[in-house]
């Protein structure tokens, strides 16, 4: 196939290059295309999307957007974190759209912060109780202009991503330094649910998805065990043998992040029920065997 990866760069990205190089043709979008071909050799680098020719194309897989939470969110923040989903998305689906072959399939990233801050109980995809925050309608129309590509010849997944478990990035590289030198802990209660991918699942779950012709709609990516923050914390400071010393109180996280502590405080107990009953096996279940096979 030949495959148009937005956001190629990204922790997500560089592991779908990782798995598909050697199946399909890849494209992929960078401001700078010469570093960016210079650092992944393997990929076809273009400045914009406006440069290829969505005639050509079998699928594309859409993961641009800037990252959410790594700080606090003054109105410019909002503005880029809404505006880098957002413009791309829309053009992706308006150059699906007006292909006379347009690609079989639109793979676009969203997030479990769709559903906003919820409390314990267990939610699928079914879910139509969202908390109207910001993270929610951030995703909320970056899904909906994802939706208008769909048409009988394109069909459109929409992946609700957790946080993503990895050993080269993403979450838990912020968290493991103060884990390391034993001052890692709960934020606010801990009671707040954390529904959580190994990187290596995540990329099957897109890898299912494109070569599953029935597949379309929204599916929750994350893990079938949710943990609460408080496990979590617990489980990630035995994997590193390290004590958990250092509980963060939410007016703490609040004068440290504002607004944004919202994403630490609030969770969702996200269950992926279209995964499974689409027949995807999830190779990591439980979160202590998730950290076990990281190298951290």
């Amino acid at each position: 196939m030949r495959i148009l990866i937005t956001g190629a760069s990204g922790l997500i990205g560089q592991a779908l290059i990782n798995l598909w190089q050697h199946q399909h043709q890849l494209l992929a979008i960078s401001r700078q295309p010469t570093v960016a071909a210079a650092h992944l050799p393997s990929v076809d680098w273009y400045a914009s999307a406006a440069e290829i020719d969505f005639n050509q194309l079998d699928a594309v897989v859409n993961l641009a957007g800037e990252p959410i939470a790594n700080g606090r969110w003054p109105e410019h923040r909002k503005a880029l974190i809404c505006q880098s989903r957002w413009q791309l998305t829309e053009q992706l689906a308006e150059q699906i759209l007006q292909a006379n072959t347009p690609p079989k399939i639109l793979l676009n990233a969203s997030a479990v912060g769709f559903y906003g801050r919820q409390d314990a109980s267990r939610i699928d995809e079914q879910c139509q109780t969202f908390y109207p925050d910001f993270g929610h309608d951030v995703c909320a129309r970056w899904e909906n202009l994802a939706n208008r590509a769909q048409t009988e010849q394109t069909r459109v997944c929409l992946l609700r991503i957790g946080i993503v478990l990895s050993s080269s990035g993403g979450a838990l590289s912020r968290m493991l330094p103060a884990y390391r030198f034993g001052l890692g802990g709960k934020l606010g209660d801990g009671q707040q649910y954390m529904s959580w991918i190994h990187l290596e699942d995540l990329v099957q779950i897109f890898d299912f998805l494109l070569n599953q012709p029935a597949c379309q709609g929204v599916y929750n990516a994350t893990a079938p065990m949710a943990v609460t923050n408080q496990q979590f914390s617990k489980l990630l400071a035995e994997r590193l043998s390290r004590p958990e010393l250092l509980p963060l109180p939410a007016p703490v996280l609040r004068l440290m992040f504002g607004e944004m502590a919202d994403l630490l405080l609030y969770g969702q107990n996200v269950y992926p029920q279209r995964l499974l009953d689409a027949g995807f096996s999830f190779r990591f279940n439980q979160l202590r065997q998730a950290l076990q096979d990281l190298s951290l």
